[in-house]
């Protein structure tokens, strides 16, 4: 045990807890309790009570173990207060579960020794068949992940009422239907598999580029969706999960690049690629080509193929954009979704020119698929001024920067748009 700190350091180690071991030590709760909502409330009761004890008994050797032991024991007295008046047998069964020092969830051991992460886990309970798939994607994000509402909407394109919606609804079909909190057997995981690397990835992304705030990216997010990644391929090296590992690290290898020292995004022709990470780079060109020649592939492998070309260019003039439309092609036949198109339609603007590329992005917002989606606008809006459209740039610039809450990206639009006064002035 550490000596008493003052309560302005308790108050930080406590944040600083709670930022890194919030969502494991929730996970471990749901384990060990087998309540979503319970395990919330013992979460924050686990904090609660560390910041009650702490400044006076100081700083424990293991804080997560302890916020864990905190929590439960509080969930398992509040447990005894709501069942008092309930049949014996009922409060009796409630109270042993949560009490129950063996995990009341491991039907029988299966996968146990392989998964020994509790958040992995938690996102296949999540990824229960009985959920609708938009569901156990939306759930996981929130209790797993501890993403908000709002950030999960701008994931999905969807308002942030409809996703909390989504998210009591699924809460309630797990207590309708008593679904368990139990590692899945071998033979159920490859139906779970779609729905695991759809969370971790859509984790990833609000990691590497956050939907909102100061900063760039959250390097929390997207460390911990790697880390996730190579879990699951540990436990199930299946041509996909290999192909989300490798688009993750091909990512993540450009961190470092994409900005610059006072915080401002550097686009990818733009950056420095010294500052790349080669050791990612040659980790996840090696996935690539494991993922491929099984020829079982599905769209994260070709995603990831699509980063390695970019990662095997010494230079942005050096990109080989025919290789990357046609694996666009490709990936279009996999998953034929608007934003897809829209990454497509950029490739092509790259192999053909400007005019082509926005003819394809004129005719996606014509559909109104993309309407309410920046980076649609923003691409528009840079072909456009290529294009030598100074005012079409400049709308669709606008239109961008109404729907972009990053501080960054922000701020790099209203450089752009200034940019097309700056050049409207000098012509």
């Amino acid at each position: 045990m550490e000596p008493p700190p003052n309560a302005d350091e308790v108050r930080q180690r406590i944040d600083s807890v709670y930022r890194t071991e919030g969502r494991r030590i929730f996970a471990t709760l749901v384990r060990l309790l087998g309540d979503l909502d319970l395990a919330e409330e013992a979460l924050h009761d686990g904090f609660r009570i560390a910041l009650e004890r702490w400044p006076t008994d100081g700083v424990p050797d293991h804080p997560r173990a302890w916020i864990v032991s905190a929590g439960r024991f509080r969930a398992i007295d509040g447990l005894r207060r709501r069942t008092r008046f309930a049949p014996p047998d009922e409060a009796e069964q409630a109270i042993q579960s949560a009490a129950d020092p063996a995990p009341a969830w491991d039907a029988g051991g299966s996968f146990d020794d392989a998964l020994e992460d509790d958040r992995l886990r938690l996102v296949f309970t999540c990824c229960h068949p009985a959920l609708a798939p938009d569901a156990q994607v939306a759930l996981t994000l929130r209790e797993v992940c501890g993403l908000t509402t709002e950030a999960i909407a701008s994931a999905y394109l969807v308002s942030a009422p409809a996703m909390a919606q989504r998210i009591v609804r699924a809460k309630a079909r797990i207590r309708e239907e008593r679904i368990p909190y139990q590692v899945p057997a071998l033979a159920e995981l490859p139906g779970r598999l779609e729905a695991a690397l759809r969370v971790i990835y859509l984790v990833f992304n609000e990691g590497y580029a956050a939907s909102d705030g100061v900063s760039l990216t959250r390097p929390d997010l997207s460390g911990e969706a790697i880390r996730l990644g190579r879990l699951l391929v540990d436990l199930l090296p299946e041509p996909e999960a290999m192909g989300l590992l490798a688009l993750m690290l091909l990512h993540e290898s450009r961190r470092a690049a994409r900005a610059s020292a006072s915080g401002e995004l550097v686009l990818l022709d733009e950056q420095d690629r010294g500052r790349w990470d080669a050791a990612l780079i040659a980790e996840g060109s090696a996935l690539v080509r494991r993922a491929l020649v099984s020829r079982r592939f599905g769209p994260y492998a070709v995603q990831a193929a699509i980063a390695a070309v970019h990662a095997q260019a010494p230079d942005a003039a050096a990109t080989d954009w025919p290789q990357i439309a046609g694996l666009y092609d490709a990936l279009l036949r996999l998953e034929p979704t608007p934003v897809v198109e829209l990454n497509r339609a950029v490739a092509i603007a790259m192999r053909d020119g400007p005019l082509a590329g926005l003819a394809l992005i004129d005719e996606l917002l014509a559909r109104g698929a993309l309407a309410g989606y920046h980076l649609a606008h923003a691409a528009r809006a840079d072909l456009c001024r290529r294009l030598g459209r100074r005012h079409e740039a400049r709308e669709s610039y606008e239109r961008a920067l109404a729907m972009t809450r990053q501080q960054p990206e922000r701020a790099f639009l209203a450089r752009q748009l200034n940019a097309l006064g700056a050049a409207g002035a000098a012509s």
